[in-house]
C-alpha cells in the first residue's frame, strides 16, 4: 500500500464519523492538499501530518450516504481504490452480535458452547454458523435418543448430511463439545472416550468399518470372535462392534502391538508363532478397545513403533494409558541398523522420547522404520521369545 493509500484511507475513517456540512468542508481541503502533494512531490511524511491534522477538525456525526460520497471522491482525486475497513469492522461486529442473540435463542442450555460459536464469525461465515446453531438445537433436544440411533442417520435427519456430524468435521467436534456440556463433563480428546460419551446419548458412531488386525491371537471363550482367533489360518480383522458386543477371552499369552501392518506381512513369512496385533498408525477407538481388553484380561502388553516424532508417541501414549513395554524401540537397535538407516530426514523427536535414544536417533538423524530389517529381526526372529530379548528401552518403562 502507498503512503498516499495510507494517509487517505486514515481520512476516509475519520470523515465516516463527521458531521453534516462540516464533511464537505474538511474532504474538500483534503483533497485540495492532496492535489498539492502531487503537484510539488512533497514527502509523504509530510502529506500524512496535513491530512490528519484536517481530518481532526471534522465533528463527529454518522451521516453514511455522505462517507461513501466522500470514498468515491477519495478515490477519485488518487486513481485507485482505498479499503474501508472501518466500515469492515463495525459490520462484523454487528453481525456477531445478532449471531449471540440468535444462538442464545436457540442454544439456552449450552452457555458455554454459544460463545464459542459466535466468537470469530464474520460475514462469510455467518450463515453457516446459523446453520450449525439449528442442527445443534435439533440434535440436543431430543438426547439422549431411544433406541440409539447412529450418528450418520441423525446427521441426515436433522441437517440432510449424513456426513456432517462426522467427527473430523468442525460440526462434528462442536457436537461432542455440546454433548459433554449437557453431561456436565470435560470433553473427550480419545477416540473411546468420545464414542462412549456419544453412546451414552443414545448416539452410536461407526464401529464397522475401522479394524485392528490380529495374527497367531489365540482365545479361551467359545463365542463366535474366540472361534474365528482360533480356527484363523492367517489374520483376522476386527472392528469395534466385535470387541464391544462379542468380545472374545483372549489367552494369556504376551501380546506385541506394531504400528505398520507390513510387519504382520513379515510375521507370515518368518512363520513366526508369536501373538501380534497391527493398529495401522495412529490409535483408533477400535485400538484403544482392544487394549483396554487386553488389560482388563490381563494379558501383558508390548508395543513396537516406527522410530519418528509420530511412531514415539503412539509408543508414550500405549505406555502411559496401558502399562505396555516397549520393545524394538532402544539404542542398541538403533546402532544396529547403521549410519543411514533410511532416507527420511528424522524431525523433532518428543519430549517424551528417552534422552539416550533421542540422541542415538539425532546421531543418524534419520527415521527408523519398522520394515529394516534390524527391526524385523528383533520382532520376528524366535530368539526373541527369549526375556533378555523383550527388554524396553531405557527410561522408557513404566514402574
Amino acid at each position: 500500500m502507498t503512503d498516499a493509500n495510507r494517509v487517505l484511507e486514515r481520512l476516509l475513517a475519520e470523515l465516516e464519523a463527521a458531521a453534516g456540512t462540516h464533511t464537505a468542508t474538511v474532504a474538500t481541503a483534503a483533497l485540495t492538499h492532496e492535489h498539492a502533494r502531487h503537484s510539488e512531490a512533497r514527502p509523504a511524511e509530510a502529506a500524512a501530518d496535513t491530512a490528519a491534522d484536517q481530518a481532526a477538525t471534522a465533528q463527529a456525526s454518522s451521516d453514511a450516504r455522505a462517507a461513501d460520497t466522500l470514498q468515491s471522491l477519495v478515490e477519485d482525486a488518487v486513481g485507485c481504490e482505498v479499503v474501508n475497513r472501518r466500515h469492515g469492522r463495525l459490520v462484523a461486529a454487528e453481525l456477531r452480535q445478532e449471531l449471540a442473540f440468535y444462538a442464545q435463542e436457540q442454544l439456552p442450555h449450552l452457555p458455554r458452547l454459544q460463545a464459542r460459536l459466535t466468537s470469530g464469525a464474520d460475514e462469510e461465515t455467518v450463515p453457516e454458523m446459523r446453520r450449525l446453531i439449528d442442527a445443534l438445537a435439533s440434535v440436543t433436544r431430543h438426547l439422549p435418543h431411544a433406541p440409539p440411533r447412529t450418528l450418520a442417520k441423525i446427521a441426515h435427519d436433522h441437517t440432510g448430511d449424513p456426513h456432517y456430524f462426522d467427527a473430523v468435521t468442525g460440526p462434528g467436534q462442536r457436537l461432542i463439545s455440546a454433548v459433554a456440556e449437557l453431561a456436565g463433563r470435560p470433553e473427550p480428546t480419545r477416540p473411546d472416550h468420545i464414542r462412549a460419551l456419544l453412546a451414552e446419548h443414545g448416539i452410536i458412531a461407526d464401529r464397522l468399518s475401522a479394524t485392528v488386525l490380529l495374527h497367531q491371537v489365540r482365545a479361551l471363550g467359545d463365542g463366535p470372535i474366540d472361534r474365528r482367533l482360533n480356527e484363523a489360518t492367517t489374520p483376522v480383522a476386527l472392528n469395534l462392534l466385535d470387541l464391544t458386543h462379542t468380545p472374545p477371552r483372549l489367552a494369556p499369552h504376551p501380546l506385541t502391538v506394531v504400528e505398520n501392518p507390513s510387519v504382520i506381512e513379515a510375521a507370515m513369512e518368518y512363520a513366526s508363532p508369536h501373538p501380534i496385533a497391527c493398529t495401522s498408525g495412529q490409535l483408533r477407538a477400535v485400538d484403544h478397545a482392544l487394549l483396554q481388553l487386553a488389560v482388563d484380561q490381563g494379558v501383558p502388553l508390548r508395543y513396537a513403533g516406527d522410530l519418528d516424532a509420530a511412531g514415539l508417541h503412539i509408543a508414550a501414549t500405549v505406555q502411559q494409558a496401558y502399562g505396555a513395554r516397549l520393545v524394538a524401540m532402544d539404542t542398541a537397535l538403533v546402532h544396529a541398523a547403521g549410519d543411514q538407516p533410511s532416507a527420511v530426514p528424522l524431525g523433532p523427536l518428543p519430549s517424551s522420547c528417552d534422552p539416550a535414544l533421542a540422541a542415538q536417533l539425532q546421531a543418524t538423524g534419520r527415521v527408523l522404520y519398522q520394515e529394516h530389517d534390524a527391526v524385523l529381526t528383533r520382532l520376528l526372529d524366535p530368539a526373541s521369545s527369549q526375556p533378555e530379548a523383550w527388554s524396553p528401552a531405557p527410561g522408557q518403562v513404566e514402574e
